[in-house]
């Protein structure tokens, strides 16, 4: 029997390094360990899917989920997570297995047996989106109500309502308000995404949120994308981006 291939993507480098010690003493080979979204995102475009990817599910950049809003990969799926059993449930529901951390080696083994059990069978249809919103809505009652934010001497507060678009442009996060004003947060677009209700507020390609109750109009545009056409004048286009389309269209129709 062929050597299964795996690769690690894990954002805390002491715990991926342990990992692999663990899954190579078992004699699995791993290909690479990747430590964020985007490191993944150009990995799996570039090179030869593993058989296994064992992966974190809260990334340095966002959670792990968003990778496969860009790309598509048969590769099985063996979940490291400390998130709650009621996720767990659902994983398992699914036929993908995890990895409760910290990773315990019998489990492990326990992973790669299940993994060679199926080993000559189609692999399990895993829609990753409903896993990611169920994440997602674990933790409904956080979602951010307002922002708050200095402007000069004074202290603002916006109201998520009173929100467009967020986004971000020379390495910096804005909010785009209904009033057509830009405000400078402090937090990264990745991490911001995380405290909004994906209800409301959709990422229609890396660099933009957009809340649907500010949307004027939907155009065809090159490409297979879309152009969304806001309420109020926004200065930049808005472009959904080609990998994009089908989820944003899904997430109109919710």
């Amino acid at each position: 029997m062929s050597t299964i291939t795996t690769i690690i993507i894990e954002d805390e480098k002491p715990a991926a390094r342990l990992l692999r010690r663990m899954v190579e003493g078992i004699n699995l080979e791993v290909i690479t360990m990747l430590h964020s979204v985007k490191e993944a995102i150009e990995w799996f475009s570039q090179n030869t899917h593993p058989d296994i990817i064992f992966l974190d599910i809260q990334l340095s950049d966002g959670i792990s989920f968003d990778i496969f809003d860009e790309i598509s990969t048969d590769s099985a799926i063996i979940f490291t997570t400390a998130y709650d059993q009621y996720a767990l449930q659902a994983f398992k529901l699914k036929s993908v297995d995890y990895l409760l951390k910290p990773i315990d080696p019998d489990d492990l083994e326990d992973a790669i047996d299940k993994y060679r059990s199926h080993f000559e069978q189609p692999q399990p249809s895993v829609n990753l989106q409903d896993l990611k919103n169920l994440l997602v809505s674990n933790h409904q009652n956080t979602y951010k109500e307002r922002f708050s934010f200095k402007v000069g001497q004074h202290l603002k507060v916006v109201s998520i309502s009173d929100i467009q678009c967020i986004y971000s442009e020379n390495k910096g996060t804005y909010i785009n308000t209904t009033d057509n004003r830009n405000y400078l947060l402090e937090h990264s677009l990745e991490k911001i995404g995380d405290d909004l209700d994906p209800n409301l507020f959709h990422r229609v390609n890396r660099k933009a949120f957009v809340n649907i109750n500010a949307i004027d109009d939907i155009i065809a545009y090159t490409n297979s994308r879309l152009e969304i056409k806001l309420k109020k004048a926004f200065d930049d286009q808005i472009i959904v981006s080609r990998e994009r389309v089908k989820g944003f269209k899904e997430w109109l129709n919710n």
